[in-house]
């Protein structure tokens, strides 16, 4: 199933799912209050809102809380999760990217996954405009996919992550590079080179959706990046070094996790600018329109938003 968040043509915030490609079901409306309003609701309990959702008839236009999705505008899945962790995962843009700089990949990635956390109030949804921070000249993308925690859990072993996962979405990981390079020679960070925003949607679609995928450990997705509809970044999950598995155990060492938090991937190889180099596309600029596009996890487009006078 795709999850959605969405504003109604009353501009009232609602929580569902798609039904085939063009109605979204409001889930409260329909289940007439049983089911939450909010997706993050919806995920404590999923196991049981599920078994109600299954027991439904499908829904026709013009049943109450149905809308077409034109209808509709989607904003993120999750507009406030609880948190957001951001892994470092794939060796191709930790190499590359690395070697911007002049220097190589340290032995201790490869030892365990590393990640840092995000600002999970500054969350985007599709469509949504993206303000370049203050300062900023060398504005990036960074194609990502992200998993949803749907059951809480600690000290997580690997091969019992699966049934931790809810989910999963696009996540574009936006990155001010000039303010990300002057405050990493600190040695502390990323932050102001990072939290002003953190893009997530357009739905969260339910593991079980993308078991077709499925290869192992991992998913075959293919994954790409456009600028003004020009795909400048080509990927694909599987080639992934470490698996969302070991994310999460990682991540879950010492700690509890909680429904609703999300674990970002890291870049993909050739998923950014940086890594891609200016030869190959400037940095974004005011107008710019950005879209990452998953298999399976749909397309998610924002604008670089015009400065203001």
């Amino acid at each position: 199933m795709k999850f959605v968040t969405f504003q109604t043509p009353s501009s009232r915030q609602s929580a569902g799912w798609l039904q085939g490609h063009d109605l979204v079901i409001d889930m409260n409306a329909v289940s007439r209050g049983f089911l939450p309003g909010s997706i993050q609701e919806f995920l404590t309990e999923h196991e049981r809102y599920l078994s109600y959702i299954h027991e439904m008839n499908l829904f026709e236009e013009g049943d109450m809380g149905v809308y077409r999705l034109s209808e509709v505008r989607l904003s993120s899945p999750l507009p406030r999760p609880v948190s957001i962790r951001d892994f470092y995962a794939f060796e191709e843009h930790v190499k590359t990217a690395r070697q911007k700089r002049g220097l190589d990949v340290i032995s201790e990635w490869y030892q365990f996954p590393v990640f840092y956390f995000t600002n999970h109030l500054a969350v985007k949804g599709p469509e949504e405009k993206i303000e370049v921070p203050p300062g900023c000249q060398a504005l990036d993308y960074e194609l990502e996919i992200a998993c949803v925690i749907g059951k809480e859990g600690r000290d997580i072993p690997a091969s019992e992550a699966e049934e931790y996962i809810f989910g999963y979405c696009i996540m574009n990981d936006w990155s001010a590079r000039d303010l990300q390079r002057e405050e990493m020679k600190v040695g502390l960070g990323p932050a102001k080179g990072k939290d002003f925003a953190t893009s997530l949607g357009p739905y969260l679609v339910s593991k079980e959706e993308l078991h077709p995928y499925k290869t192992g450990d991992r998913y075959d997705l293919k994954m790409t990046a456009a600028v003004n509809g020009k795909v400048i970044s080509k990927g694909n999950l599987k080639d992934i070094y470490y698996p969302f598995s070991e994310m999460i155990e990682r991540a879950s060492s010492g700690v509890t996790l909680y429904p609703g938090e999300v674990i970002g991937s890291g870049t993909v190889g050739t998923g950014c600018i940086l890594e891609l180099g200016e030869e190959v596309h400037r940095y974004l600029r005011p107008g710019d329109e950005v879209e990452l596009t998953i298999e399976g996890l749909g397309l998610l487009k924002n604008k670089i938003a015009a400065k203001s006078r």
